[in-house]
């Protein structure tokens, strides 16, 4: 199961609300020495594979350390009914010409099964295997300043100290599981999406699932197809985009690994890590046949051309949004044919639930005719809310009651900050990075550095471009960058690099000024942690996109070293 709070039973009552997962033991003898290396990575994901990758190639002794059993984060992860990426070949894989050279996908959207072949195969020609240590989840990471070196401690007994460290811990992997109320008195099975019972037989049952974001939407394909009755709570709907799946041939894929160096170097230099841009106009620029044209043609394409490819101002515009919408509505309901289903999962323009676009739009592939099987409800928790689970399911603030065998939370992730919150990583005054960022908020500098936390490094998580981004094309951008940190430090014989806090605090100001002029900070999700009671609402993304992103993140350090403070070597005094 993850690595958090989730809840996990096999047919009978659970004891707790909360269930952690057991400390697995390590998968080897544990060290009884301190490991001594370079750089220490925790998490052995893309963005640790990739770290492992590039720092060894940077001639520097790496260790990486995974909380899991073997390579691949999330995809180590998830495997409940229907996980798939929902990034596009030949851009979900990382640019390695050995790695790509003899691999061929099955599918343009491969699915957990694949990718997890696919990590054994990156595992093997790179030879990964001998510099990670696996069930060894990082509990303690501390700054010795006089030694100038970190060192962090696993659960199982891992003792190892470097002179950096580096966080891959993913931007979705600490499980969230609401405290509902009576949660315990429920006596039937009961499964968090990210622990996912591999034996889960579905047949004949009636099932409860709670969610609608696009873990739910995967899930909902498959199970509503096998279970006798499946229900869907959700508060508001997913606006869903035609994933555009098929099969992929060995042939075809040969036939264009001769361009793979170009297409990654343009998805690269492009916005969301896929070739091509936004139009030049706006939706109110061109005549209503025209965007007509354009719509359809986006939506034939599948995959998230629909929405990278549309008019400019999209994301910009109440009016133009409104017009999207209504195209988007108009294409689900010729599918979602129930007009009592109509109300929930596809509301009329003026009760549009949230502006196109500022949320997450899963990619479907026959989500809406499974909606429409007569097996499958749907309960809106806007109007009538979950009041208690029961002994045999859900009451809700209406009193109407439901009965199930089993019940799936797809009720998220504490999203961005939860991964690195829970490491406990101190800072050289040997505070936790929890308790700092509970009380001031999510501060970093370029999304890779956090002030107070000298020579530490983060990639995938928050006030970067991730959450808008294909994951592997961002994941090497800012592991590159890194990288280029380090060496650039250490051919300068420097020996701790440090962000100042005036810096930091810039930077969140103008991610956030930026944000400001979109609609984004008009809707709550994830994306700027309001999923979590009690979590601060902020913003967590960069918005100019990657290319802009690296641009930017690369001209500060480049250029003197501009916001940071670099001590030791050739260079010990800094500008802001």
């Amino acid at each position: 199961m993850l690595d958090g709070e989730v809840l996990v039973t096999t047919g009978t009552a659970p004891t707790t609300a909360t269930v952690h997962e057991p400390v697995k033991p390590a998968d080897a003898h544990v060290p009884k020495e301190t490991i001594g290396c370079d750089v220490i990575v925790i998490g052995a994901g893309f963005s640790g594979i990739t770290a492992i990758h590039r720092f060894r190639k940077l001639g520097l002794n790496v260790k990486c350390f995974e909380s899991g059993s073997d390579f691949g984060g999330v995809w180590y992860w998830n495997r409940y009914p229907g996980a798939r990426v929902d990034s596009e070949l030949p851009f979900y894989q990382l640019n390695i010409p050995e790695v790509y050279r003899d691999w061929h996908f099955t599918q343009r959207f491969s699915d957990h099964n694949e990718l997890r072949r696919y990590m054994a195969h990156i595992d093997s020609v790179l030879g990964l295997r001998k510099d990670a240590y696996f069930n060894a989840r990082v509990c303690d990471a501390r700054w010795d300043e006089s030694a100038g070196q970190w060192t962090i401690r696993t659960l199982q007994g891992h003792t190892a100290k470097a002179k950096y460290l580096v966080s891959c811990t993913g931007l979705l992997h600490r499980t969230y599981t609401p405290d509902f109320p009576g949660l315990s008195s429920y006596k039937g099975e009961i499964y968090h999406s990210g622990a996912w019972p591999e034996n889960f037989n579905p047949k004949g049952k009636k099932i409860g699932l709670i969610g609608a974001g696009a873990t739910a939407v995967q899930i909902t394909q498959e199970l509503g197809k096998q279970a006798s009755e499946l229900t869907v709570f959700l508060r508001r709907p997913s606006y869903c985009l035609p994933m555009g799946q098929r099969a992929f041939t060995k042939e075809e894929q040969n036939s264009w690994k001769s361009f793979y160096p170009t297409l990654f170097t343009a998805g690269r230099n492009s916005m969301a890590g896929f070739p091509g841009s936004r139009q030049s106009q706006g939706v109110q620029d061109v005549s209503p046949e025209e965007r007509e044209r354009l719509f359809e043609e986006l939506w034939a394409r599948g995959a998230f051309n629909f929405q990278l490819s549309n008019y400019n101002n999209v994301i910009l515009d109440p009016t133009a949004n409104k017009i999207v919408y209504e195209f988007w509505r108009r294409k689900v309901c010729e599918r979602l044919t129930d007009p009592a289903k109509h109300a929930i999962m596809a509301p009329p323009v003026e009760k549009q639930p949230y502006y196109f676009g500022t949320k997450r739009s899963p990619l479907e592939q026959d989500y809406y005719e499974v909606l429409n099987q007569p097996n499958v409800h749907l309960h809106s928790l806007t109007t009538s809310p979950l009041s208690t689970f029961t002994p045999t399911g859900l009451r809700m603030s209406d009193n109407k009651t439901y009965d199930f065998d089993a019940i799936v939370l797809a009720t998220g992730f504490d999203s961005y900050s939860g991964s690195l919150t829970q490491l406990g990583l101190h800072n050289k005054h040997g505070v936790d990075l929890k308790q700092i960022w509970e009380q001031q908020g999510v501060n970093t500098y370029l999304g890779i550095t956090i002030a107070t936390f000298p020579n530490f490094f983060h990639a995938y998580t928050p006030q970067a471009p991730t959450a808008l981004s294909n994951g592997p094309t961002i994941i090497e951008a800012q592991i590159e960058t890194i990288a280029s940190i380090i060496s650039k430090l250490e051919s300068e014989g420097a020996k701790r690099i440090e962000p100042q806090l005036e810096a930091e605090a810039e930077w969140t100001k103008v991610l956030g000024e930026r944000s400001a002029m979109t609609l984004l900070p008009f809707t709550d999700s994830w994306w700027n942690g309001a999923n979590i009671p009690g979590k601060k609402k902020e913003n967590m993304i960069y918005v100019g996109g990657i290319d802009m992103y690296e641009q930017e993140v690369r001209g500060r350090f480049e250029e003197g070293w501009r916001g940071f403070d670099v001590t030791g070597g050739k260079r010990t005094e800094v500008t802001a």
